[in-house]
């Protein structure tokens, strides 16, 4: 039977689990997906914590695979699906998630992989990448212009750097200062995070604030702007970032922005930049170096074949 790494409880990493799944069945509109990389990400532990995305509703029914984001080979296709056939290369969201050896990808928000990357790279896509870019052009901030990206040493921060470094802003990534290499080697101005990290910003003028970290960072972003509605934040509940005039990350969530954040990472815009990648028996390790904030880029599970 397929292996998957799952949480049984809402609770923390004593939660955990390896455990034998069926291999599951594509219904109408889905992917049968033999995985080969799943990407790590802040919002896997979260969902184990009890975290749910705007609009989910449902309690879910437990143990509940980690993962939301995937690579790997079309193994089947259930009813009405079009442009998807077996063998086929494809990355997209998890409906059943993603670190296991076989999931099922909604038709709706999968793509198909280009040649050039690999697995690992892919697997980062969906989520991270995809987040950032949905955020940079909700902005629509015009070329010549100042983005400021909070938590900027992060998956989707850095990938929200160079997707804005793209289509021509300049930004400044706010980090730790053990993170300035990195933010620096995006192509972005660092300023260090902690105490007083705002007043070191205001210098840099922002037209507009992708907050990552929320809380107290994300009210101390609203006050370098003159124009709240370039405030939107990822990091945040949509209660706080309103309260204070900005919105959330509007998420697309389709095929399109997958084949157009490959399509930057094959033309060279975009680096994942994967730091760490585990085999699917220690992604319990993959999770804690998200989780415990260690991450600096990406961090990748290999599922072996």
């Amino acid at each position: 039977m397929p292996k998957a790494y799952v949480f049984t409880r809402y609770g923390g990493p004593e939660t955990e689990a390896f455990v034998d799944v069926d291999r599951p069945s594509p219904g109408p509109g889905l992917l049968l997906v033999a995985v080969r990389a799943a990407g790590v990400n802040p919002v896997d532990w979260k969902q184990r914590n009890g975290f749910r995305r705007p609009g989910e509703h449902e309690e879910p029914v437990f143990p509940v695979v980690f993962g939301n984001e995937v690579s790997g080979v079309v193994e089947g296709t259930g009813d009405g699906v079009e442009g998807f056939a077996v063998g086929d290369e494809v990355f997209g969201t998890a409906l059943a998630g993603g670190y296991t050896e076989y999931t099922l990808v909604p038709a709706s928000v999968a793509a198909h992989k280009p040649a050039e990357l690999p697995h690992t790279v892919a697997a980062t896509l969906p989520v991270a990448a995809a987040t950032a870019y949905d955020g940079v052009r909700q902005l629509g901030l015009p070329p010549g212009t100042t983005l400021l990206v909070t938590g900027a040493g992060g998956g989707v921060g850095a990938a929200a750097v160079q997707i804005a470094r793209a289509v021509g802003l300049h930004v400044v990534g706010v980090a730790s200062v053990g993170k300035k290499d990195f933010v620096e080697s995006l192509g972005a101005v660092h300023v260090p995070s902690g105490p007083d990290w705002a007043e070191r910003a205001r210098a840099t003028a922002p037209d507009g604030v992708y907050d990552l970290v929320g809380g107290r960072v994300l009210a101390e972003a609203a006050e370098l702007l003159t124009d709240r509605s370039k405030l939107i934040t990822a990091g945040a509940p949509e209660e706080d970032v309103r309260r204070l005039g900005g919105a959330r990350v509007a998420r697309a969530r389709n095929a399109a922005v997958l084949a157009e954040v490959a399509r930057l990472v094959v033309a060279g815009d975009l680096d994942p930049h994967i730091t760490e990648t585990f085999p699917l028996d220690r992604a319990g390790d993959a999770l804690r170096t998200v989780e415990e904030g260690h991450a600096r880029g990406k961090t990748v599970i290999e599922v072996a074949r």
